[in-house]
C-alpha cells in the first residue's frame, strides 16, 4: 500500500507498466515531490499569485490582535505614545538629553515610532512559520507570504501611528513642507528591508526556536545603539573612524533620519541631511530583501516539517 511519506512506495505496476521501477514510473508520467520548492522565478509568480489572500490575512490578524482588550485598537497608538513619554522622563529629562537637540519632542517620537516599526516587524518575522504550523500543514502555499504578511500587519500599524505623530509634529511648531513627502519613499524603502530581515529571521526562527526568546535582548541592544532617544554622533566624535563609520550605515540610524529630516531638516542642529543617506538606506534596502527573500526560499521545502 503506498503512503504519503513515500511516494515512491507504490503497489505493483501492472499492464504495460509491470516491468518498470519506481524511478522510471517518474520519468515516464512527470510526477514531481509533493510540496518541492519551484524554481525562483515560479515561487515568485505563486507568491503574486497570493497577494489578495496576504492582504486579508494581514488584516485579520491585526484586527484579532486586540480582540480582546477593552480599548481594541486604541492600543496600535498607546503603546509608542507610553513608550515616548518613558524615554523622555528618563533620556530627556533625567538624563539632559533633550538639551543638546531642537525641537527633542518630536526627534524623540519619529525615532520611537521608526524603530518599533523595525522591532516588532523582526520579532513577527522570527515567529511567522513556528506560529503558524496548523496553517502550513493544512494548506499549501508559498511559505514566504506568512513573513510578508506579519510585516505589513506592522506597517498597518505605523500608518495608523503616523497620524497621531503628525499631529505631534505640528503641536512642536514645526510647519509642513514639500520635505514632508519625503517620508513616503523613507517607510517604503524602510518596509522593504523590513520585510528582507522578516524573511531571513522566519528561516531562522523556524530551525532554531529559542531564537524568539533571544531577539527582543539583541533588538534592544541594536535600539540602543541607534540614537533612538538620543545623538549617537555626538557620543562618539572622538572614538575611533571605523566605529563612526559604523553608526552612519547602521540602518535603523539611518531609516530614523530620513523621516526625522523630511519632518524637519532643523530638527537635529545639523539643517541638512548627510549626503549619502539616501544611497545607503536604498543599498540596505534591496541587499536586505534580495538577500532575505532568496534565503528563506532556500528552504521553502523544510518549513512546517519535523
Amino acid at each position: 500500500m503506498s503512503t504519503l511519506s513515500d511516494p515512491l512506495s507504490l503497489s505493483a505496476p501492472r499492464g504495460a507498466d509491470a516491468g518498470l521501477t519506481p524511478q522510471q514510473l517518474v520519468a515516464k508520467y512527470g510526477l514531481t515531490v509533493s510540496g518541492a520548492r519551484p524554481p525562483l522565478p515560479k515561487y515568485v509568480q505563486q507568491l503574486w499569485s497570493r497577494r489578495h489572500f496576504i492582504m486579508s490575512f494581514a488584516t485579520a490578524r491585526l484586527v484579532a490582535q486586540y480582540s480582546t482588550a477593552k480599548l481594541g485598537q486604541v492600543w496600535q497608538v498607546v503603546t509608542p505614545l507610553l513608550n515616548c513619554v518613558v524615554y523622555f522622563l528618563v533620556f530627556g529629562l533625567i538624563l539632559s538629553g533633550s538639551k543638546s537637540i531642537g525641537n527633542y519632542v518630536p526627534w524623540l517620537c519619529i525615532g520611537v515610532f521608526i524603530f518599533q516599526f523595525i522591532q516588532t516587524a523582526v520579532q513577527s518575522g522570527t515567529r511567522s512559520i513556528s506560529d503558524s504550523l496548523g496553517l502550513i500543514r493544512a494548506l499549501h502555499f508559498p511559505r514566504a507570504c506568512l513573513p510578508i504578511a506579519f510585516t505589513i500587519i506592522q506597517l498597518q500599524q505605523l500608518l495608523i501611528s503616523m497620524v497621531v505623530l503628525v499631529g505631534i509634529v505640528l503641536a512642536s511648531g514645526i510647519t509642513p513642507g514639500l520635505s514632508w513627502l519625503l517620508v513616503i519613499p523613507a517607510i517604503a524603502l524602510l518596509c522593504l528591508f523590513n520585510t528582507g530581515i522578516a524573511l531571513a529571521m522566519a528561516r531562522v526562527g523556524a530551525k532554531t526556536t529559542d531564537m524568539a526568546q533571544l531577539m527582543p535582548f539583541i533588538l534592544r541592544t541594536w535600539m540602543y545603539l541607534s540614537g533612538v532617544f538620543y545623538s549617537i554622533e555626538r557620543n562618539i566624535e572622538t572614538w575611533p573612524k571605523w566605529i563612526q563609520l559604523a553608526a552612519d550605515v547602521n540602518p535603523a540610524a539611518v531609516y530614523m533620519d530620513l523621516v526625522r529630516f523630511a519632518f524637519d531638516p532643523s530638527i537635529d542642529n545639523r539643517h541638512s541631511l548627510p549626503p549619502h543617506v539616501w544611497a545607503v538606506a536604498v543599498a540596505w534596502a534591496l541587499v536586505a530583501f534580495v538577500l532575505g527573500f532568496v534565503f528563506f526560499w532556500k528552504a521553502e521545502e523544510e518549513y512546517g516539517r519535523g
